[in-house]
């Protein structure tokens, strides 16, 4: 699973013109399936997002993670995530995991961020044209990759 984690002063996704999920300060999580991930993967993946320490304390030192903070989090599926560009300009999307086995590991990952945070996960809508909005905070902008984690 790989993720593009950004801290944000506040986000949204829109699908067909309705918001769907909206946070104020937190995190916004763009999440991949890739074939062979597994539920360790986006169990690894929750606990490493939740404890980074990427929120400013009181001495404006990032110091704090999202629940530290009283953060937020919307999860926001998105396969292009696991694209290819080594040969060619056309991305591959051939490692991205089909519906069938992304869509229970991308539910699995937002279960457990709800277990860890003992709050309810804002998300997007599984394979929706989806118009991600977002006012990045720091720019704070990270890549977690599941499969990268020694």
């Amino acid at each position: 699973m790989r993720a593009v984690i950004q801290r944000v002063t506040s986000a949204s996704v829109t699908v067909d013109g309705a918001v769907i999920g909206a946070i104020g300060p937190g995190l916004l999580i763009l999440l991949g399936v890739a074939n062979g991930d597994t539920i360790e993967d986006g169990a690894w993946l929750a606990q490493k997002i939740a404890a980074l320490r990427i929120f400013e304390d009181a001495a404006g030192k990032m110091n704090l993670s999202v629940l530290e903070s009283g953060g937020q989090l919307l999860v926001v599926s998105q396969f292009t995530l696991i694209a290819s560009t080594r040969k060619g300009t056309r991305p591959s999307f051939n490692d991205a995991a089909r519906p069938e086995a992304a869509v229970p590991l991308y539910e699995d990952f937002v279960r457990e961020l709800e277990r860890i945070s003992g709050h309810p996960v804002a998300t997007g809508r599984f394979g929706a044209a989806m118009t991600v909005s977002l006012v990045n905070d720091g720019p704070v902008t990270l890549v977690l990759d599941s499969r990268l984690r020694e």
